[in-house]
Formats: C-alpha cells, sequence, structure tokens
C-alpha cells in the first residue's frame, strides 16, 4: 500500500449518512446505488479485496464486483475468505465450488497460531485454550486490546475473546499481508444495530487497532428481502444458464427449476434448509422448515438463530476491527 494512503483516494465518507434502506424504495435503486459504489471501489483503491463468505450478502457483493468489473473492464480483486475452523462442512464446499466456476483468487484468512494449537491438542468447539500457550502477538490481542484476565478461554467463534481471534485478527493479519487498502463488505443497515450508521466508504484509520483501510460497502441500502429478490431475479439468472431469465423463486428444497441442481446455483443449500444467517456450526440453528426467503422477515430477526454473546457486544467488536 502507498504511504500517502489516503490521500490519493476521492471518496466521499459522508455518502449514505442518515440514510436508510427506504432511501432506496426499488429493487433497481438499491442495484444501481450498488453498482455505483462498487465502480468506485474498484477504481479507487489501489489493492482491494473483496470479503467473502459464503453467505447470501457477501456473494452479492462479490456478484456486483464481477457484474462491474466486466462492464468497465475493471480488475476482479482477490477475495478473503476467514476460515475460523468451525465452518459448516456444506460452506467449504460452496465456497470452494464457485471459487473455481468464477475463477477466482481466494485469500483463506486463518489464525494459524490458534488453529495449530487446537489441532495439536485435538480440541474441540468449547474446549478451554490456555493463554499463555498462544503467541505474543495473540496473547497481546487477550490482555492489552480486550483486557480479558482469564487464564483460560473456550474455543468458540461465537464469544468476545474467540470472534476477536478467529475471525477480527485473522482478518487483519490478512489485510496487512496484502496490502489491502480497501474491503469490499456486505454489511446492511437492516442487519444490526451497531451497522445501523455506516455509510458506504467507511474509514479504518487507525494504525494502533488494525491496518490503515476503508471499508467499500455496496449493499447497505438492502434489506433481507432485497438479498433474496436480487438473487433470484438477477444473481441467479445471470449466472446460471439454464435459470428461467424472468426469475423463479423455489419453494422448497427440491424446487429447482429445469433439472438443476443445488451445486448449480449460488445460494448454499443451508438456506434452502431454513437457515437465515450462517456462522459457525456449533452455534448456529436453523430459524424455520421453508427456505429463508419464504420466512416471515418483516416480523423475525435475522440472526436468532445466532449465539447471542458475540451480538450483544457487536458495538465494541466493530471497534476492534470486525465486519
Amino acid at each position: 500500500m502507498s504511504e500517502d494512503f489516503p490521500d490519493y483516494l476521492d471518496v466521499d465518507y459522508s455518502d449514505g449518512e442518515g440514510e436508510s434502506p427506504e432511501d432506496y424504495p426499488t429493487l433497481e435503486d438499491k442495484i444501481e446505488k450498488g453498482i455505483e459504489v462498487t465502480r468506485r471501489g474498484l477504481e479507487e483503491y489501489e489493492n482491494p479485496a473483496i470479503m467473502w463468505t459464503g453467505g447470501k450478502d457477501s456473494t452479492l457483493t462479490l456478484y456486483l464486483v464481477k457484474e462491474v468489473a466486466e462492464q468497465f473492464d475493471l480488475e476482479v480483486p482477490p477475495a478473503i475468505f476467514i476460515d475460523h475452523f468451525q465452518h459448516f462442512d456444506e460452506l467449504h464446499d460452496f465456497v470452494d465450488h464457485w471459487a473455481d466456476e468464477w475463477d477466482l483468487d481466494v485469500i483463506y484468512a486463518r489464525n494459524e497460531d490458534v488453529g495449530d494449537y487446537v489441532g495439536a491438542n485435538d480440541l474441540g468447539p468449547g474446549d478451554d485454550i490456555p493463554v499463555d500457550e498462544l503467541s505474543e502477538h495473540n496473547q497481546h490481542h487477550i490482555r492489552d486490546i480486550l483486557e480479558y484476565e482469564d487464564d483460560t478461554f473456550p474455543f468458540l467463534l461465537d464469544t468476545y475473546v474467540g470472534n476477536h481471534l478467529l475471525k477480527t485478527v485473522a482478518l487483519n493479519n490478512a489485510l496487512e499481508e496484502h496490502d489491502v487498502d480497501g474491503i469490499l463488505s456486505g454489511i446492511r443497515w437492516d442487519e444490526q444495530e451497531a451497522r445501523a450508521d455506516e455509510t458506504f466508504f467507511s474509514p479504518r484509520h487507525d494504525p494502533d487497532v488494525y491496518p490503515p483501510h476503508d471499508r467499500i460497502q455496496p449493499i447497505l441500502q438492502f434489506d433481507e428481502a432485497a438479498v433474496w429478490d436480487a438473487f433470484w431475479f438477477y444473481v441467479v439468472p445471470e449466472t446460471v444458464d439454464e435459470f428461467p431469465e424472468d426469475g423463479y423463486v423455489p419453494q422448497d428444497y427440491d424446487d429447482l427449476p429445469n433439472d438443476l441442481t443445488h451445486q448449480d446455483i449460488p445460494v448454499s443449500p443451508k438456506y434452502f434448509k431454513g437457515f437465515r444467517s450462517l456462522g459457525s456450526e456449533v452455534s448456529t440453528d436453523k430459524a424455520a422448515e421453508e427456505p429463508a426467503w419464504l420466512q416471515d422477515l418483516d416480523n423475525t430477526t435475522e440472526r436468532a438463530g445466532r449465539a447471542q454473546d458475540k451480538e450483544d457486544l457487536m458495538e465494541r467488536l466493530r471497534d476492534l476491527g470486525y465486519m
């Protein structure tokens, strides 16, 4: 990254301030804004990357990046996938498959120090990890940044220490190693209260907390229902040749048109099975039996199936570099 960052950028950090999904009333309005933000992100940043989890929001962001790159003759940047060691197996399969289909360069961000200790000691989710067995770098984050005082912490993703080490530290290490100055992220205003005040270009410039970079956030203006509408009427028809061009909304797990299989569709099968949010295998449950897009999206909570320790600490985690 240039030492002049962010002086070489021409982005408006106030873009989106005070707005909500209602300011973009139609799906076309939301997509148009997403294209605008994505294009500026790809053009302005010297070393951008895409945050890709395999979930619906980051895959929609990836779709926008691919479309904009093709339309304006720009490069598709690498995707960063945070491997926190507790993913659903189906999610790994999904990411590997579509990375190959779309010819993506995927950077796998892992906290190898924690992973090596877990592997060497045959630990499973919930088992305790001694703080003093980890590297000085991880101990610094635990003791000095998180101010965590216990001798051990549980090997669980959706806890304060676990989330920070397994996701945030892993991400920040990757940003530093690959000199990323802007990361395209699929967060939304309506997803959590802690994200409601985000802007389309969000600075992260404090070198004492994270490698200085910006978050580029093209789908802030989408709500959950609009994300699914974008998939069934844009992403899937434009990605899958055999899918109806005018869209088709599957009504259950087996309801795919034209003899297509789940491997043919860039939507994780977990969503077909009733999951609305894909966290870790041990701390995320399905929300209902019907596919995610058919559930009561207006009157139920999208992340209700997620462990709440991390959810309740979201604002503080964001200050430390969490997405």
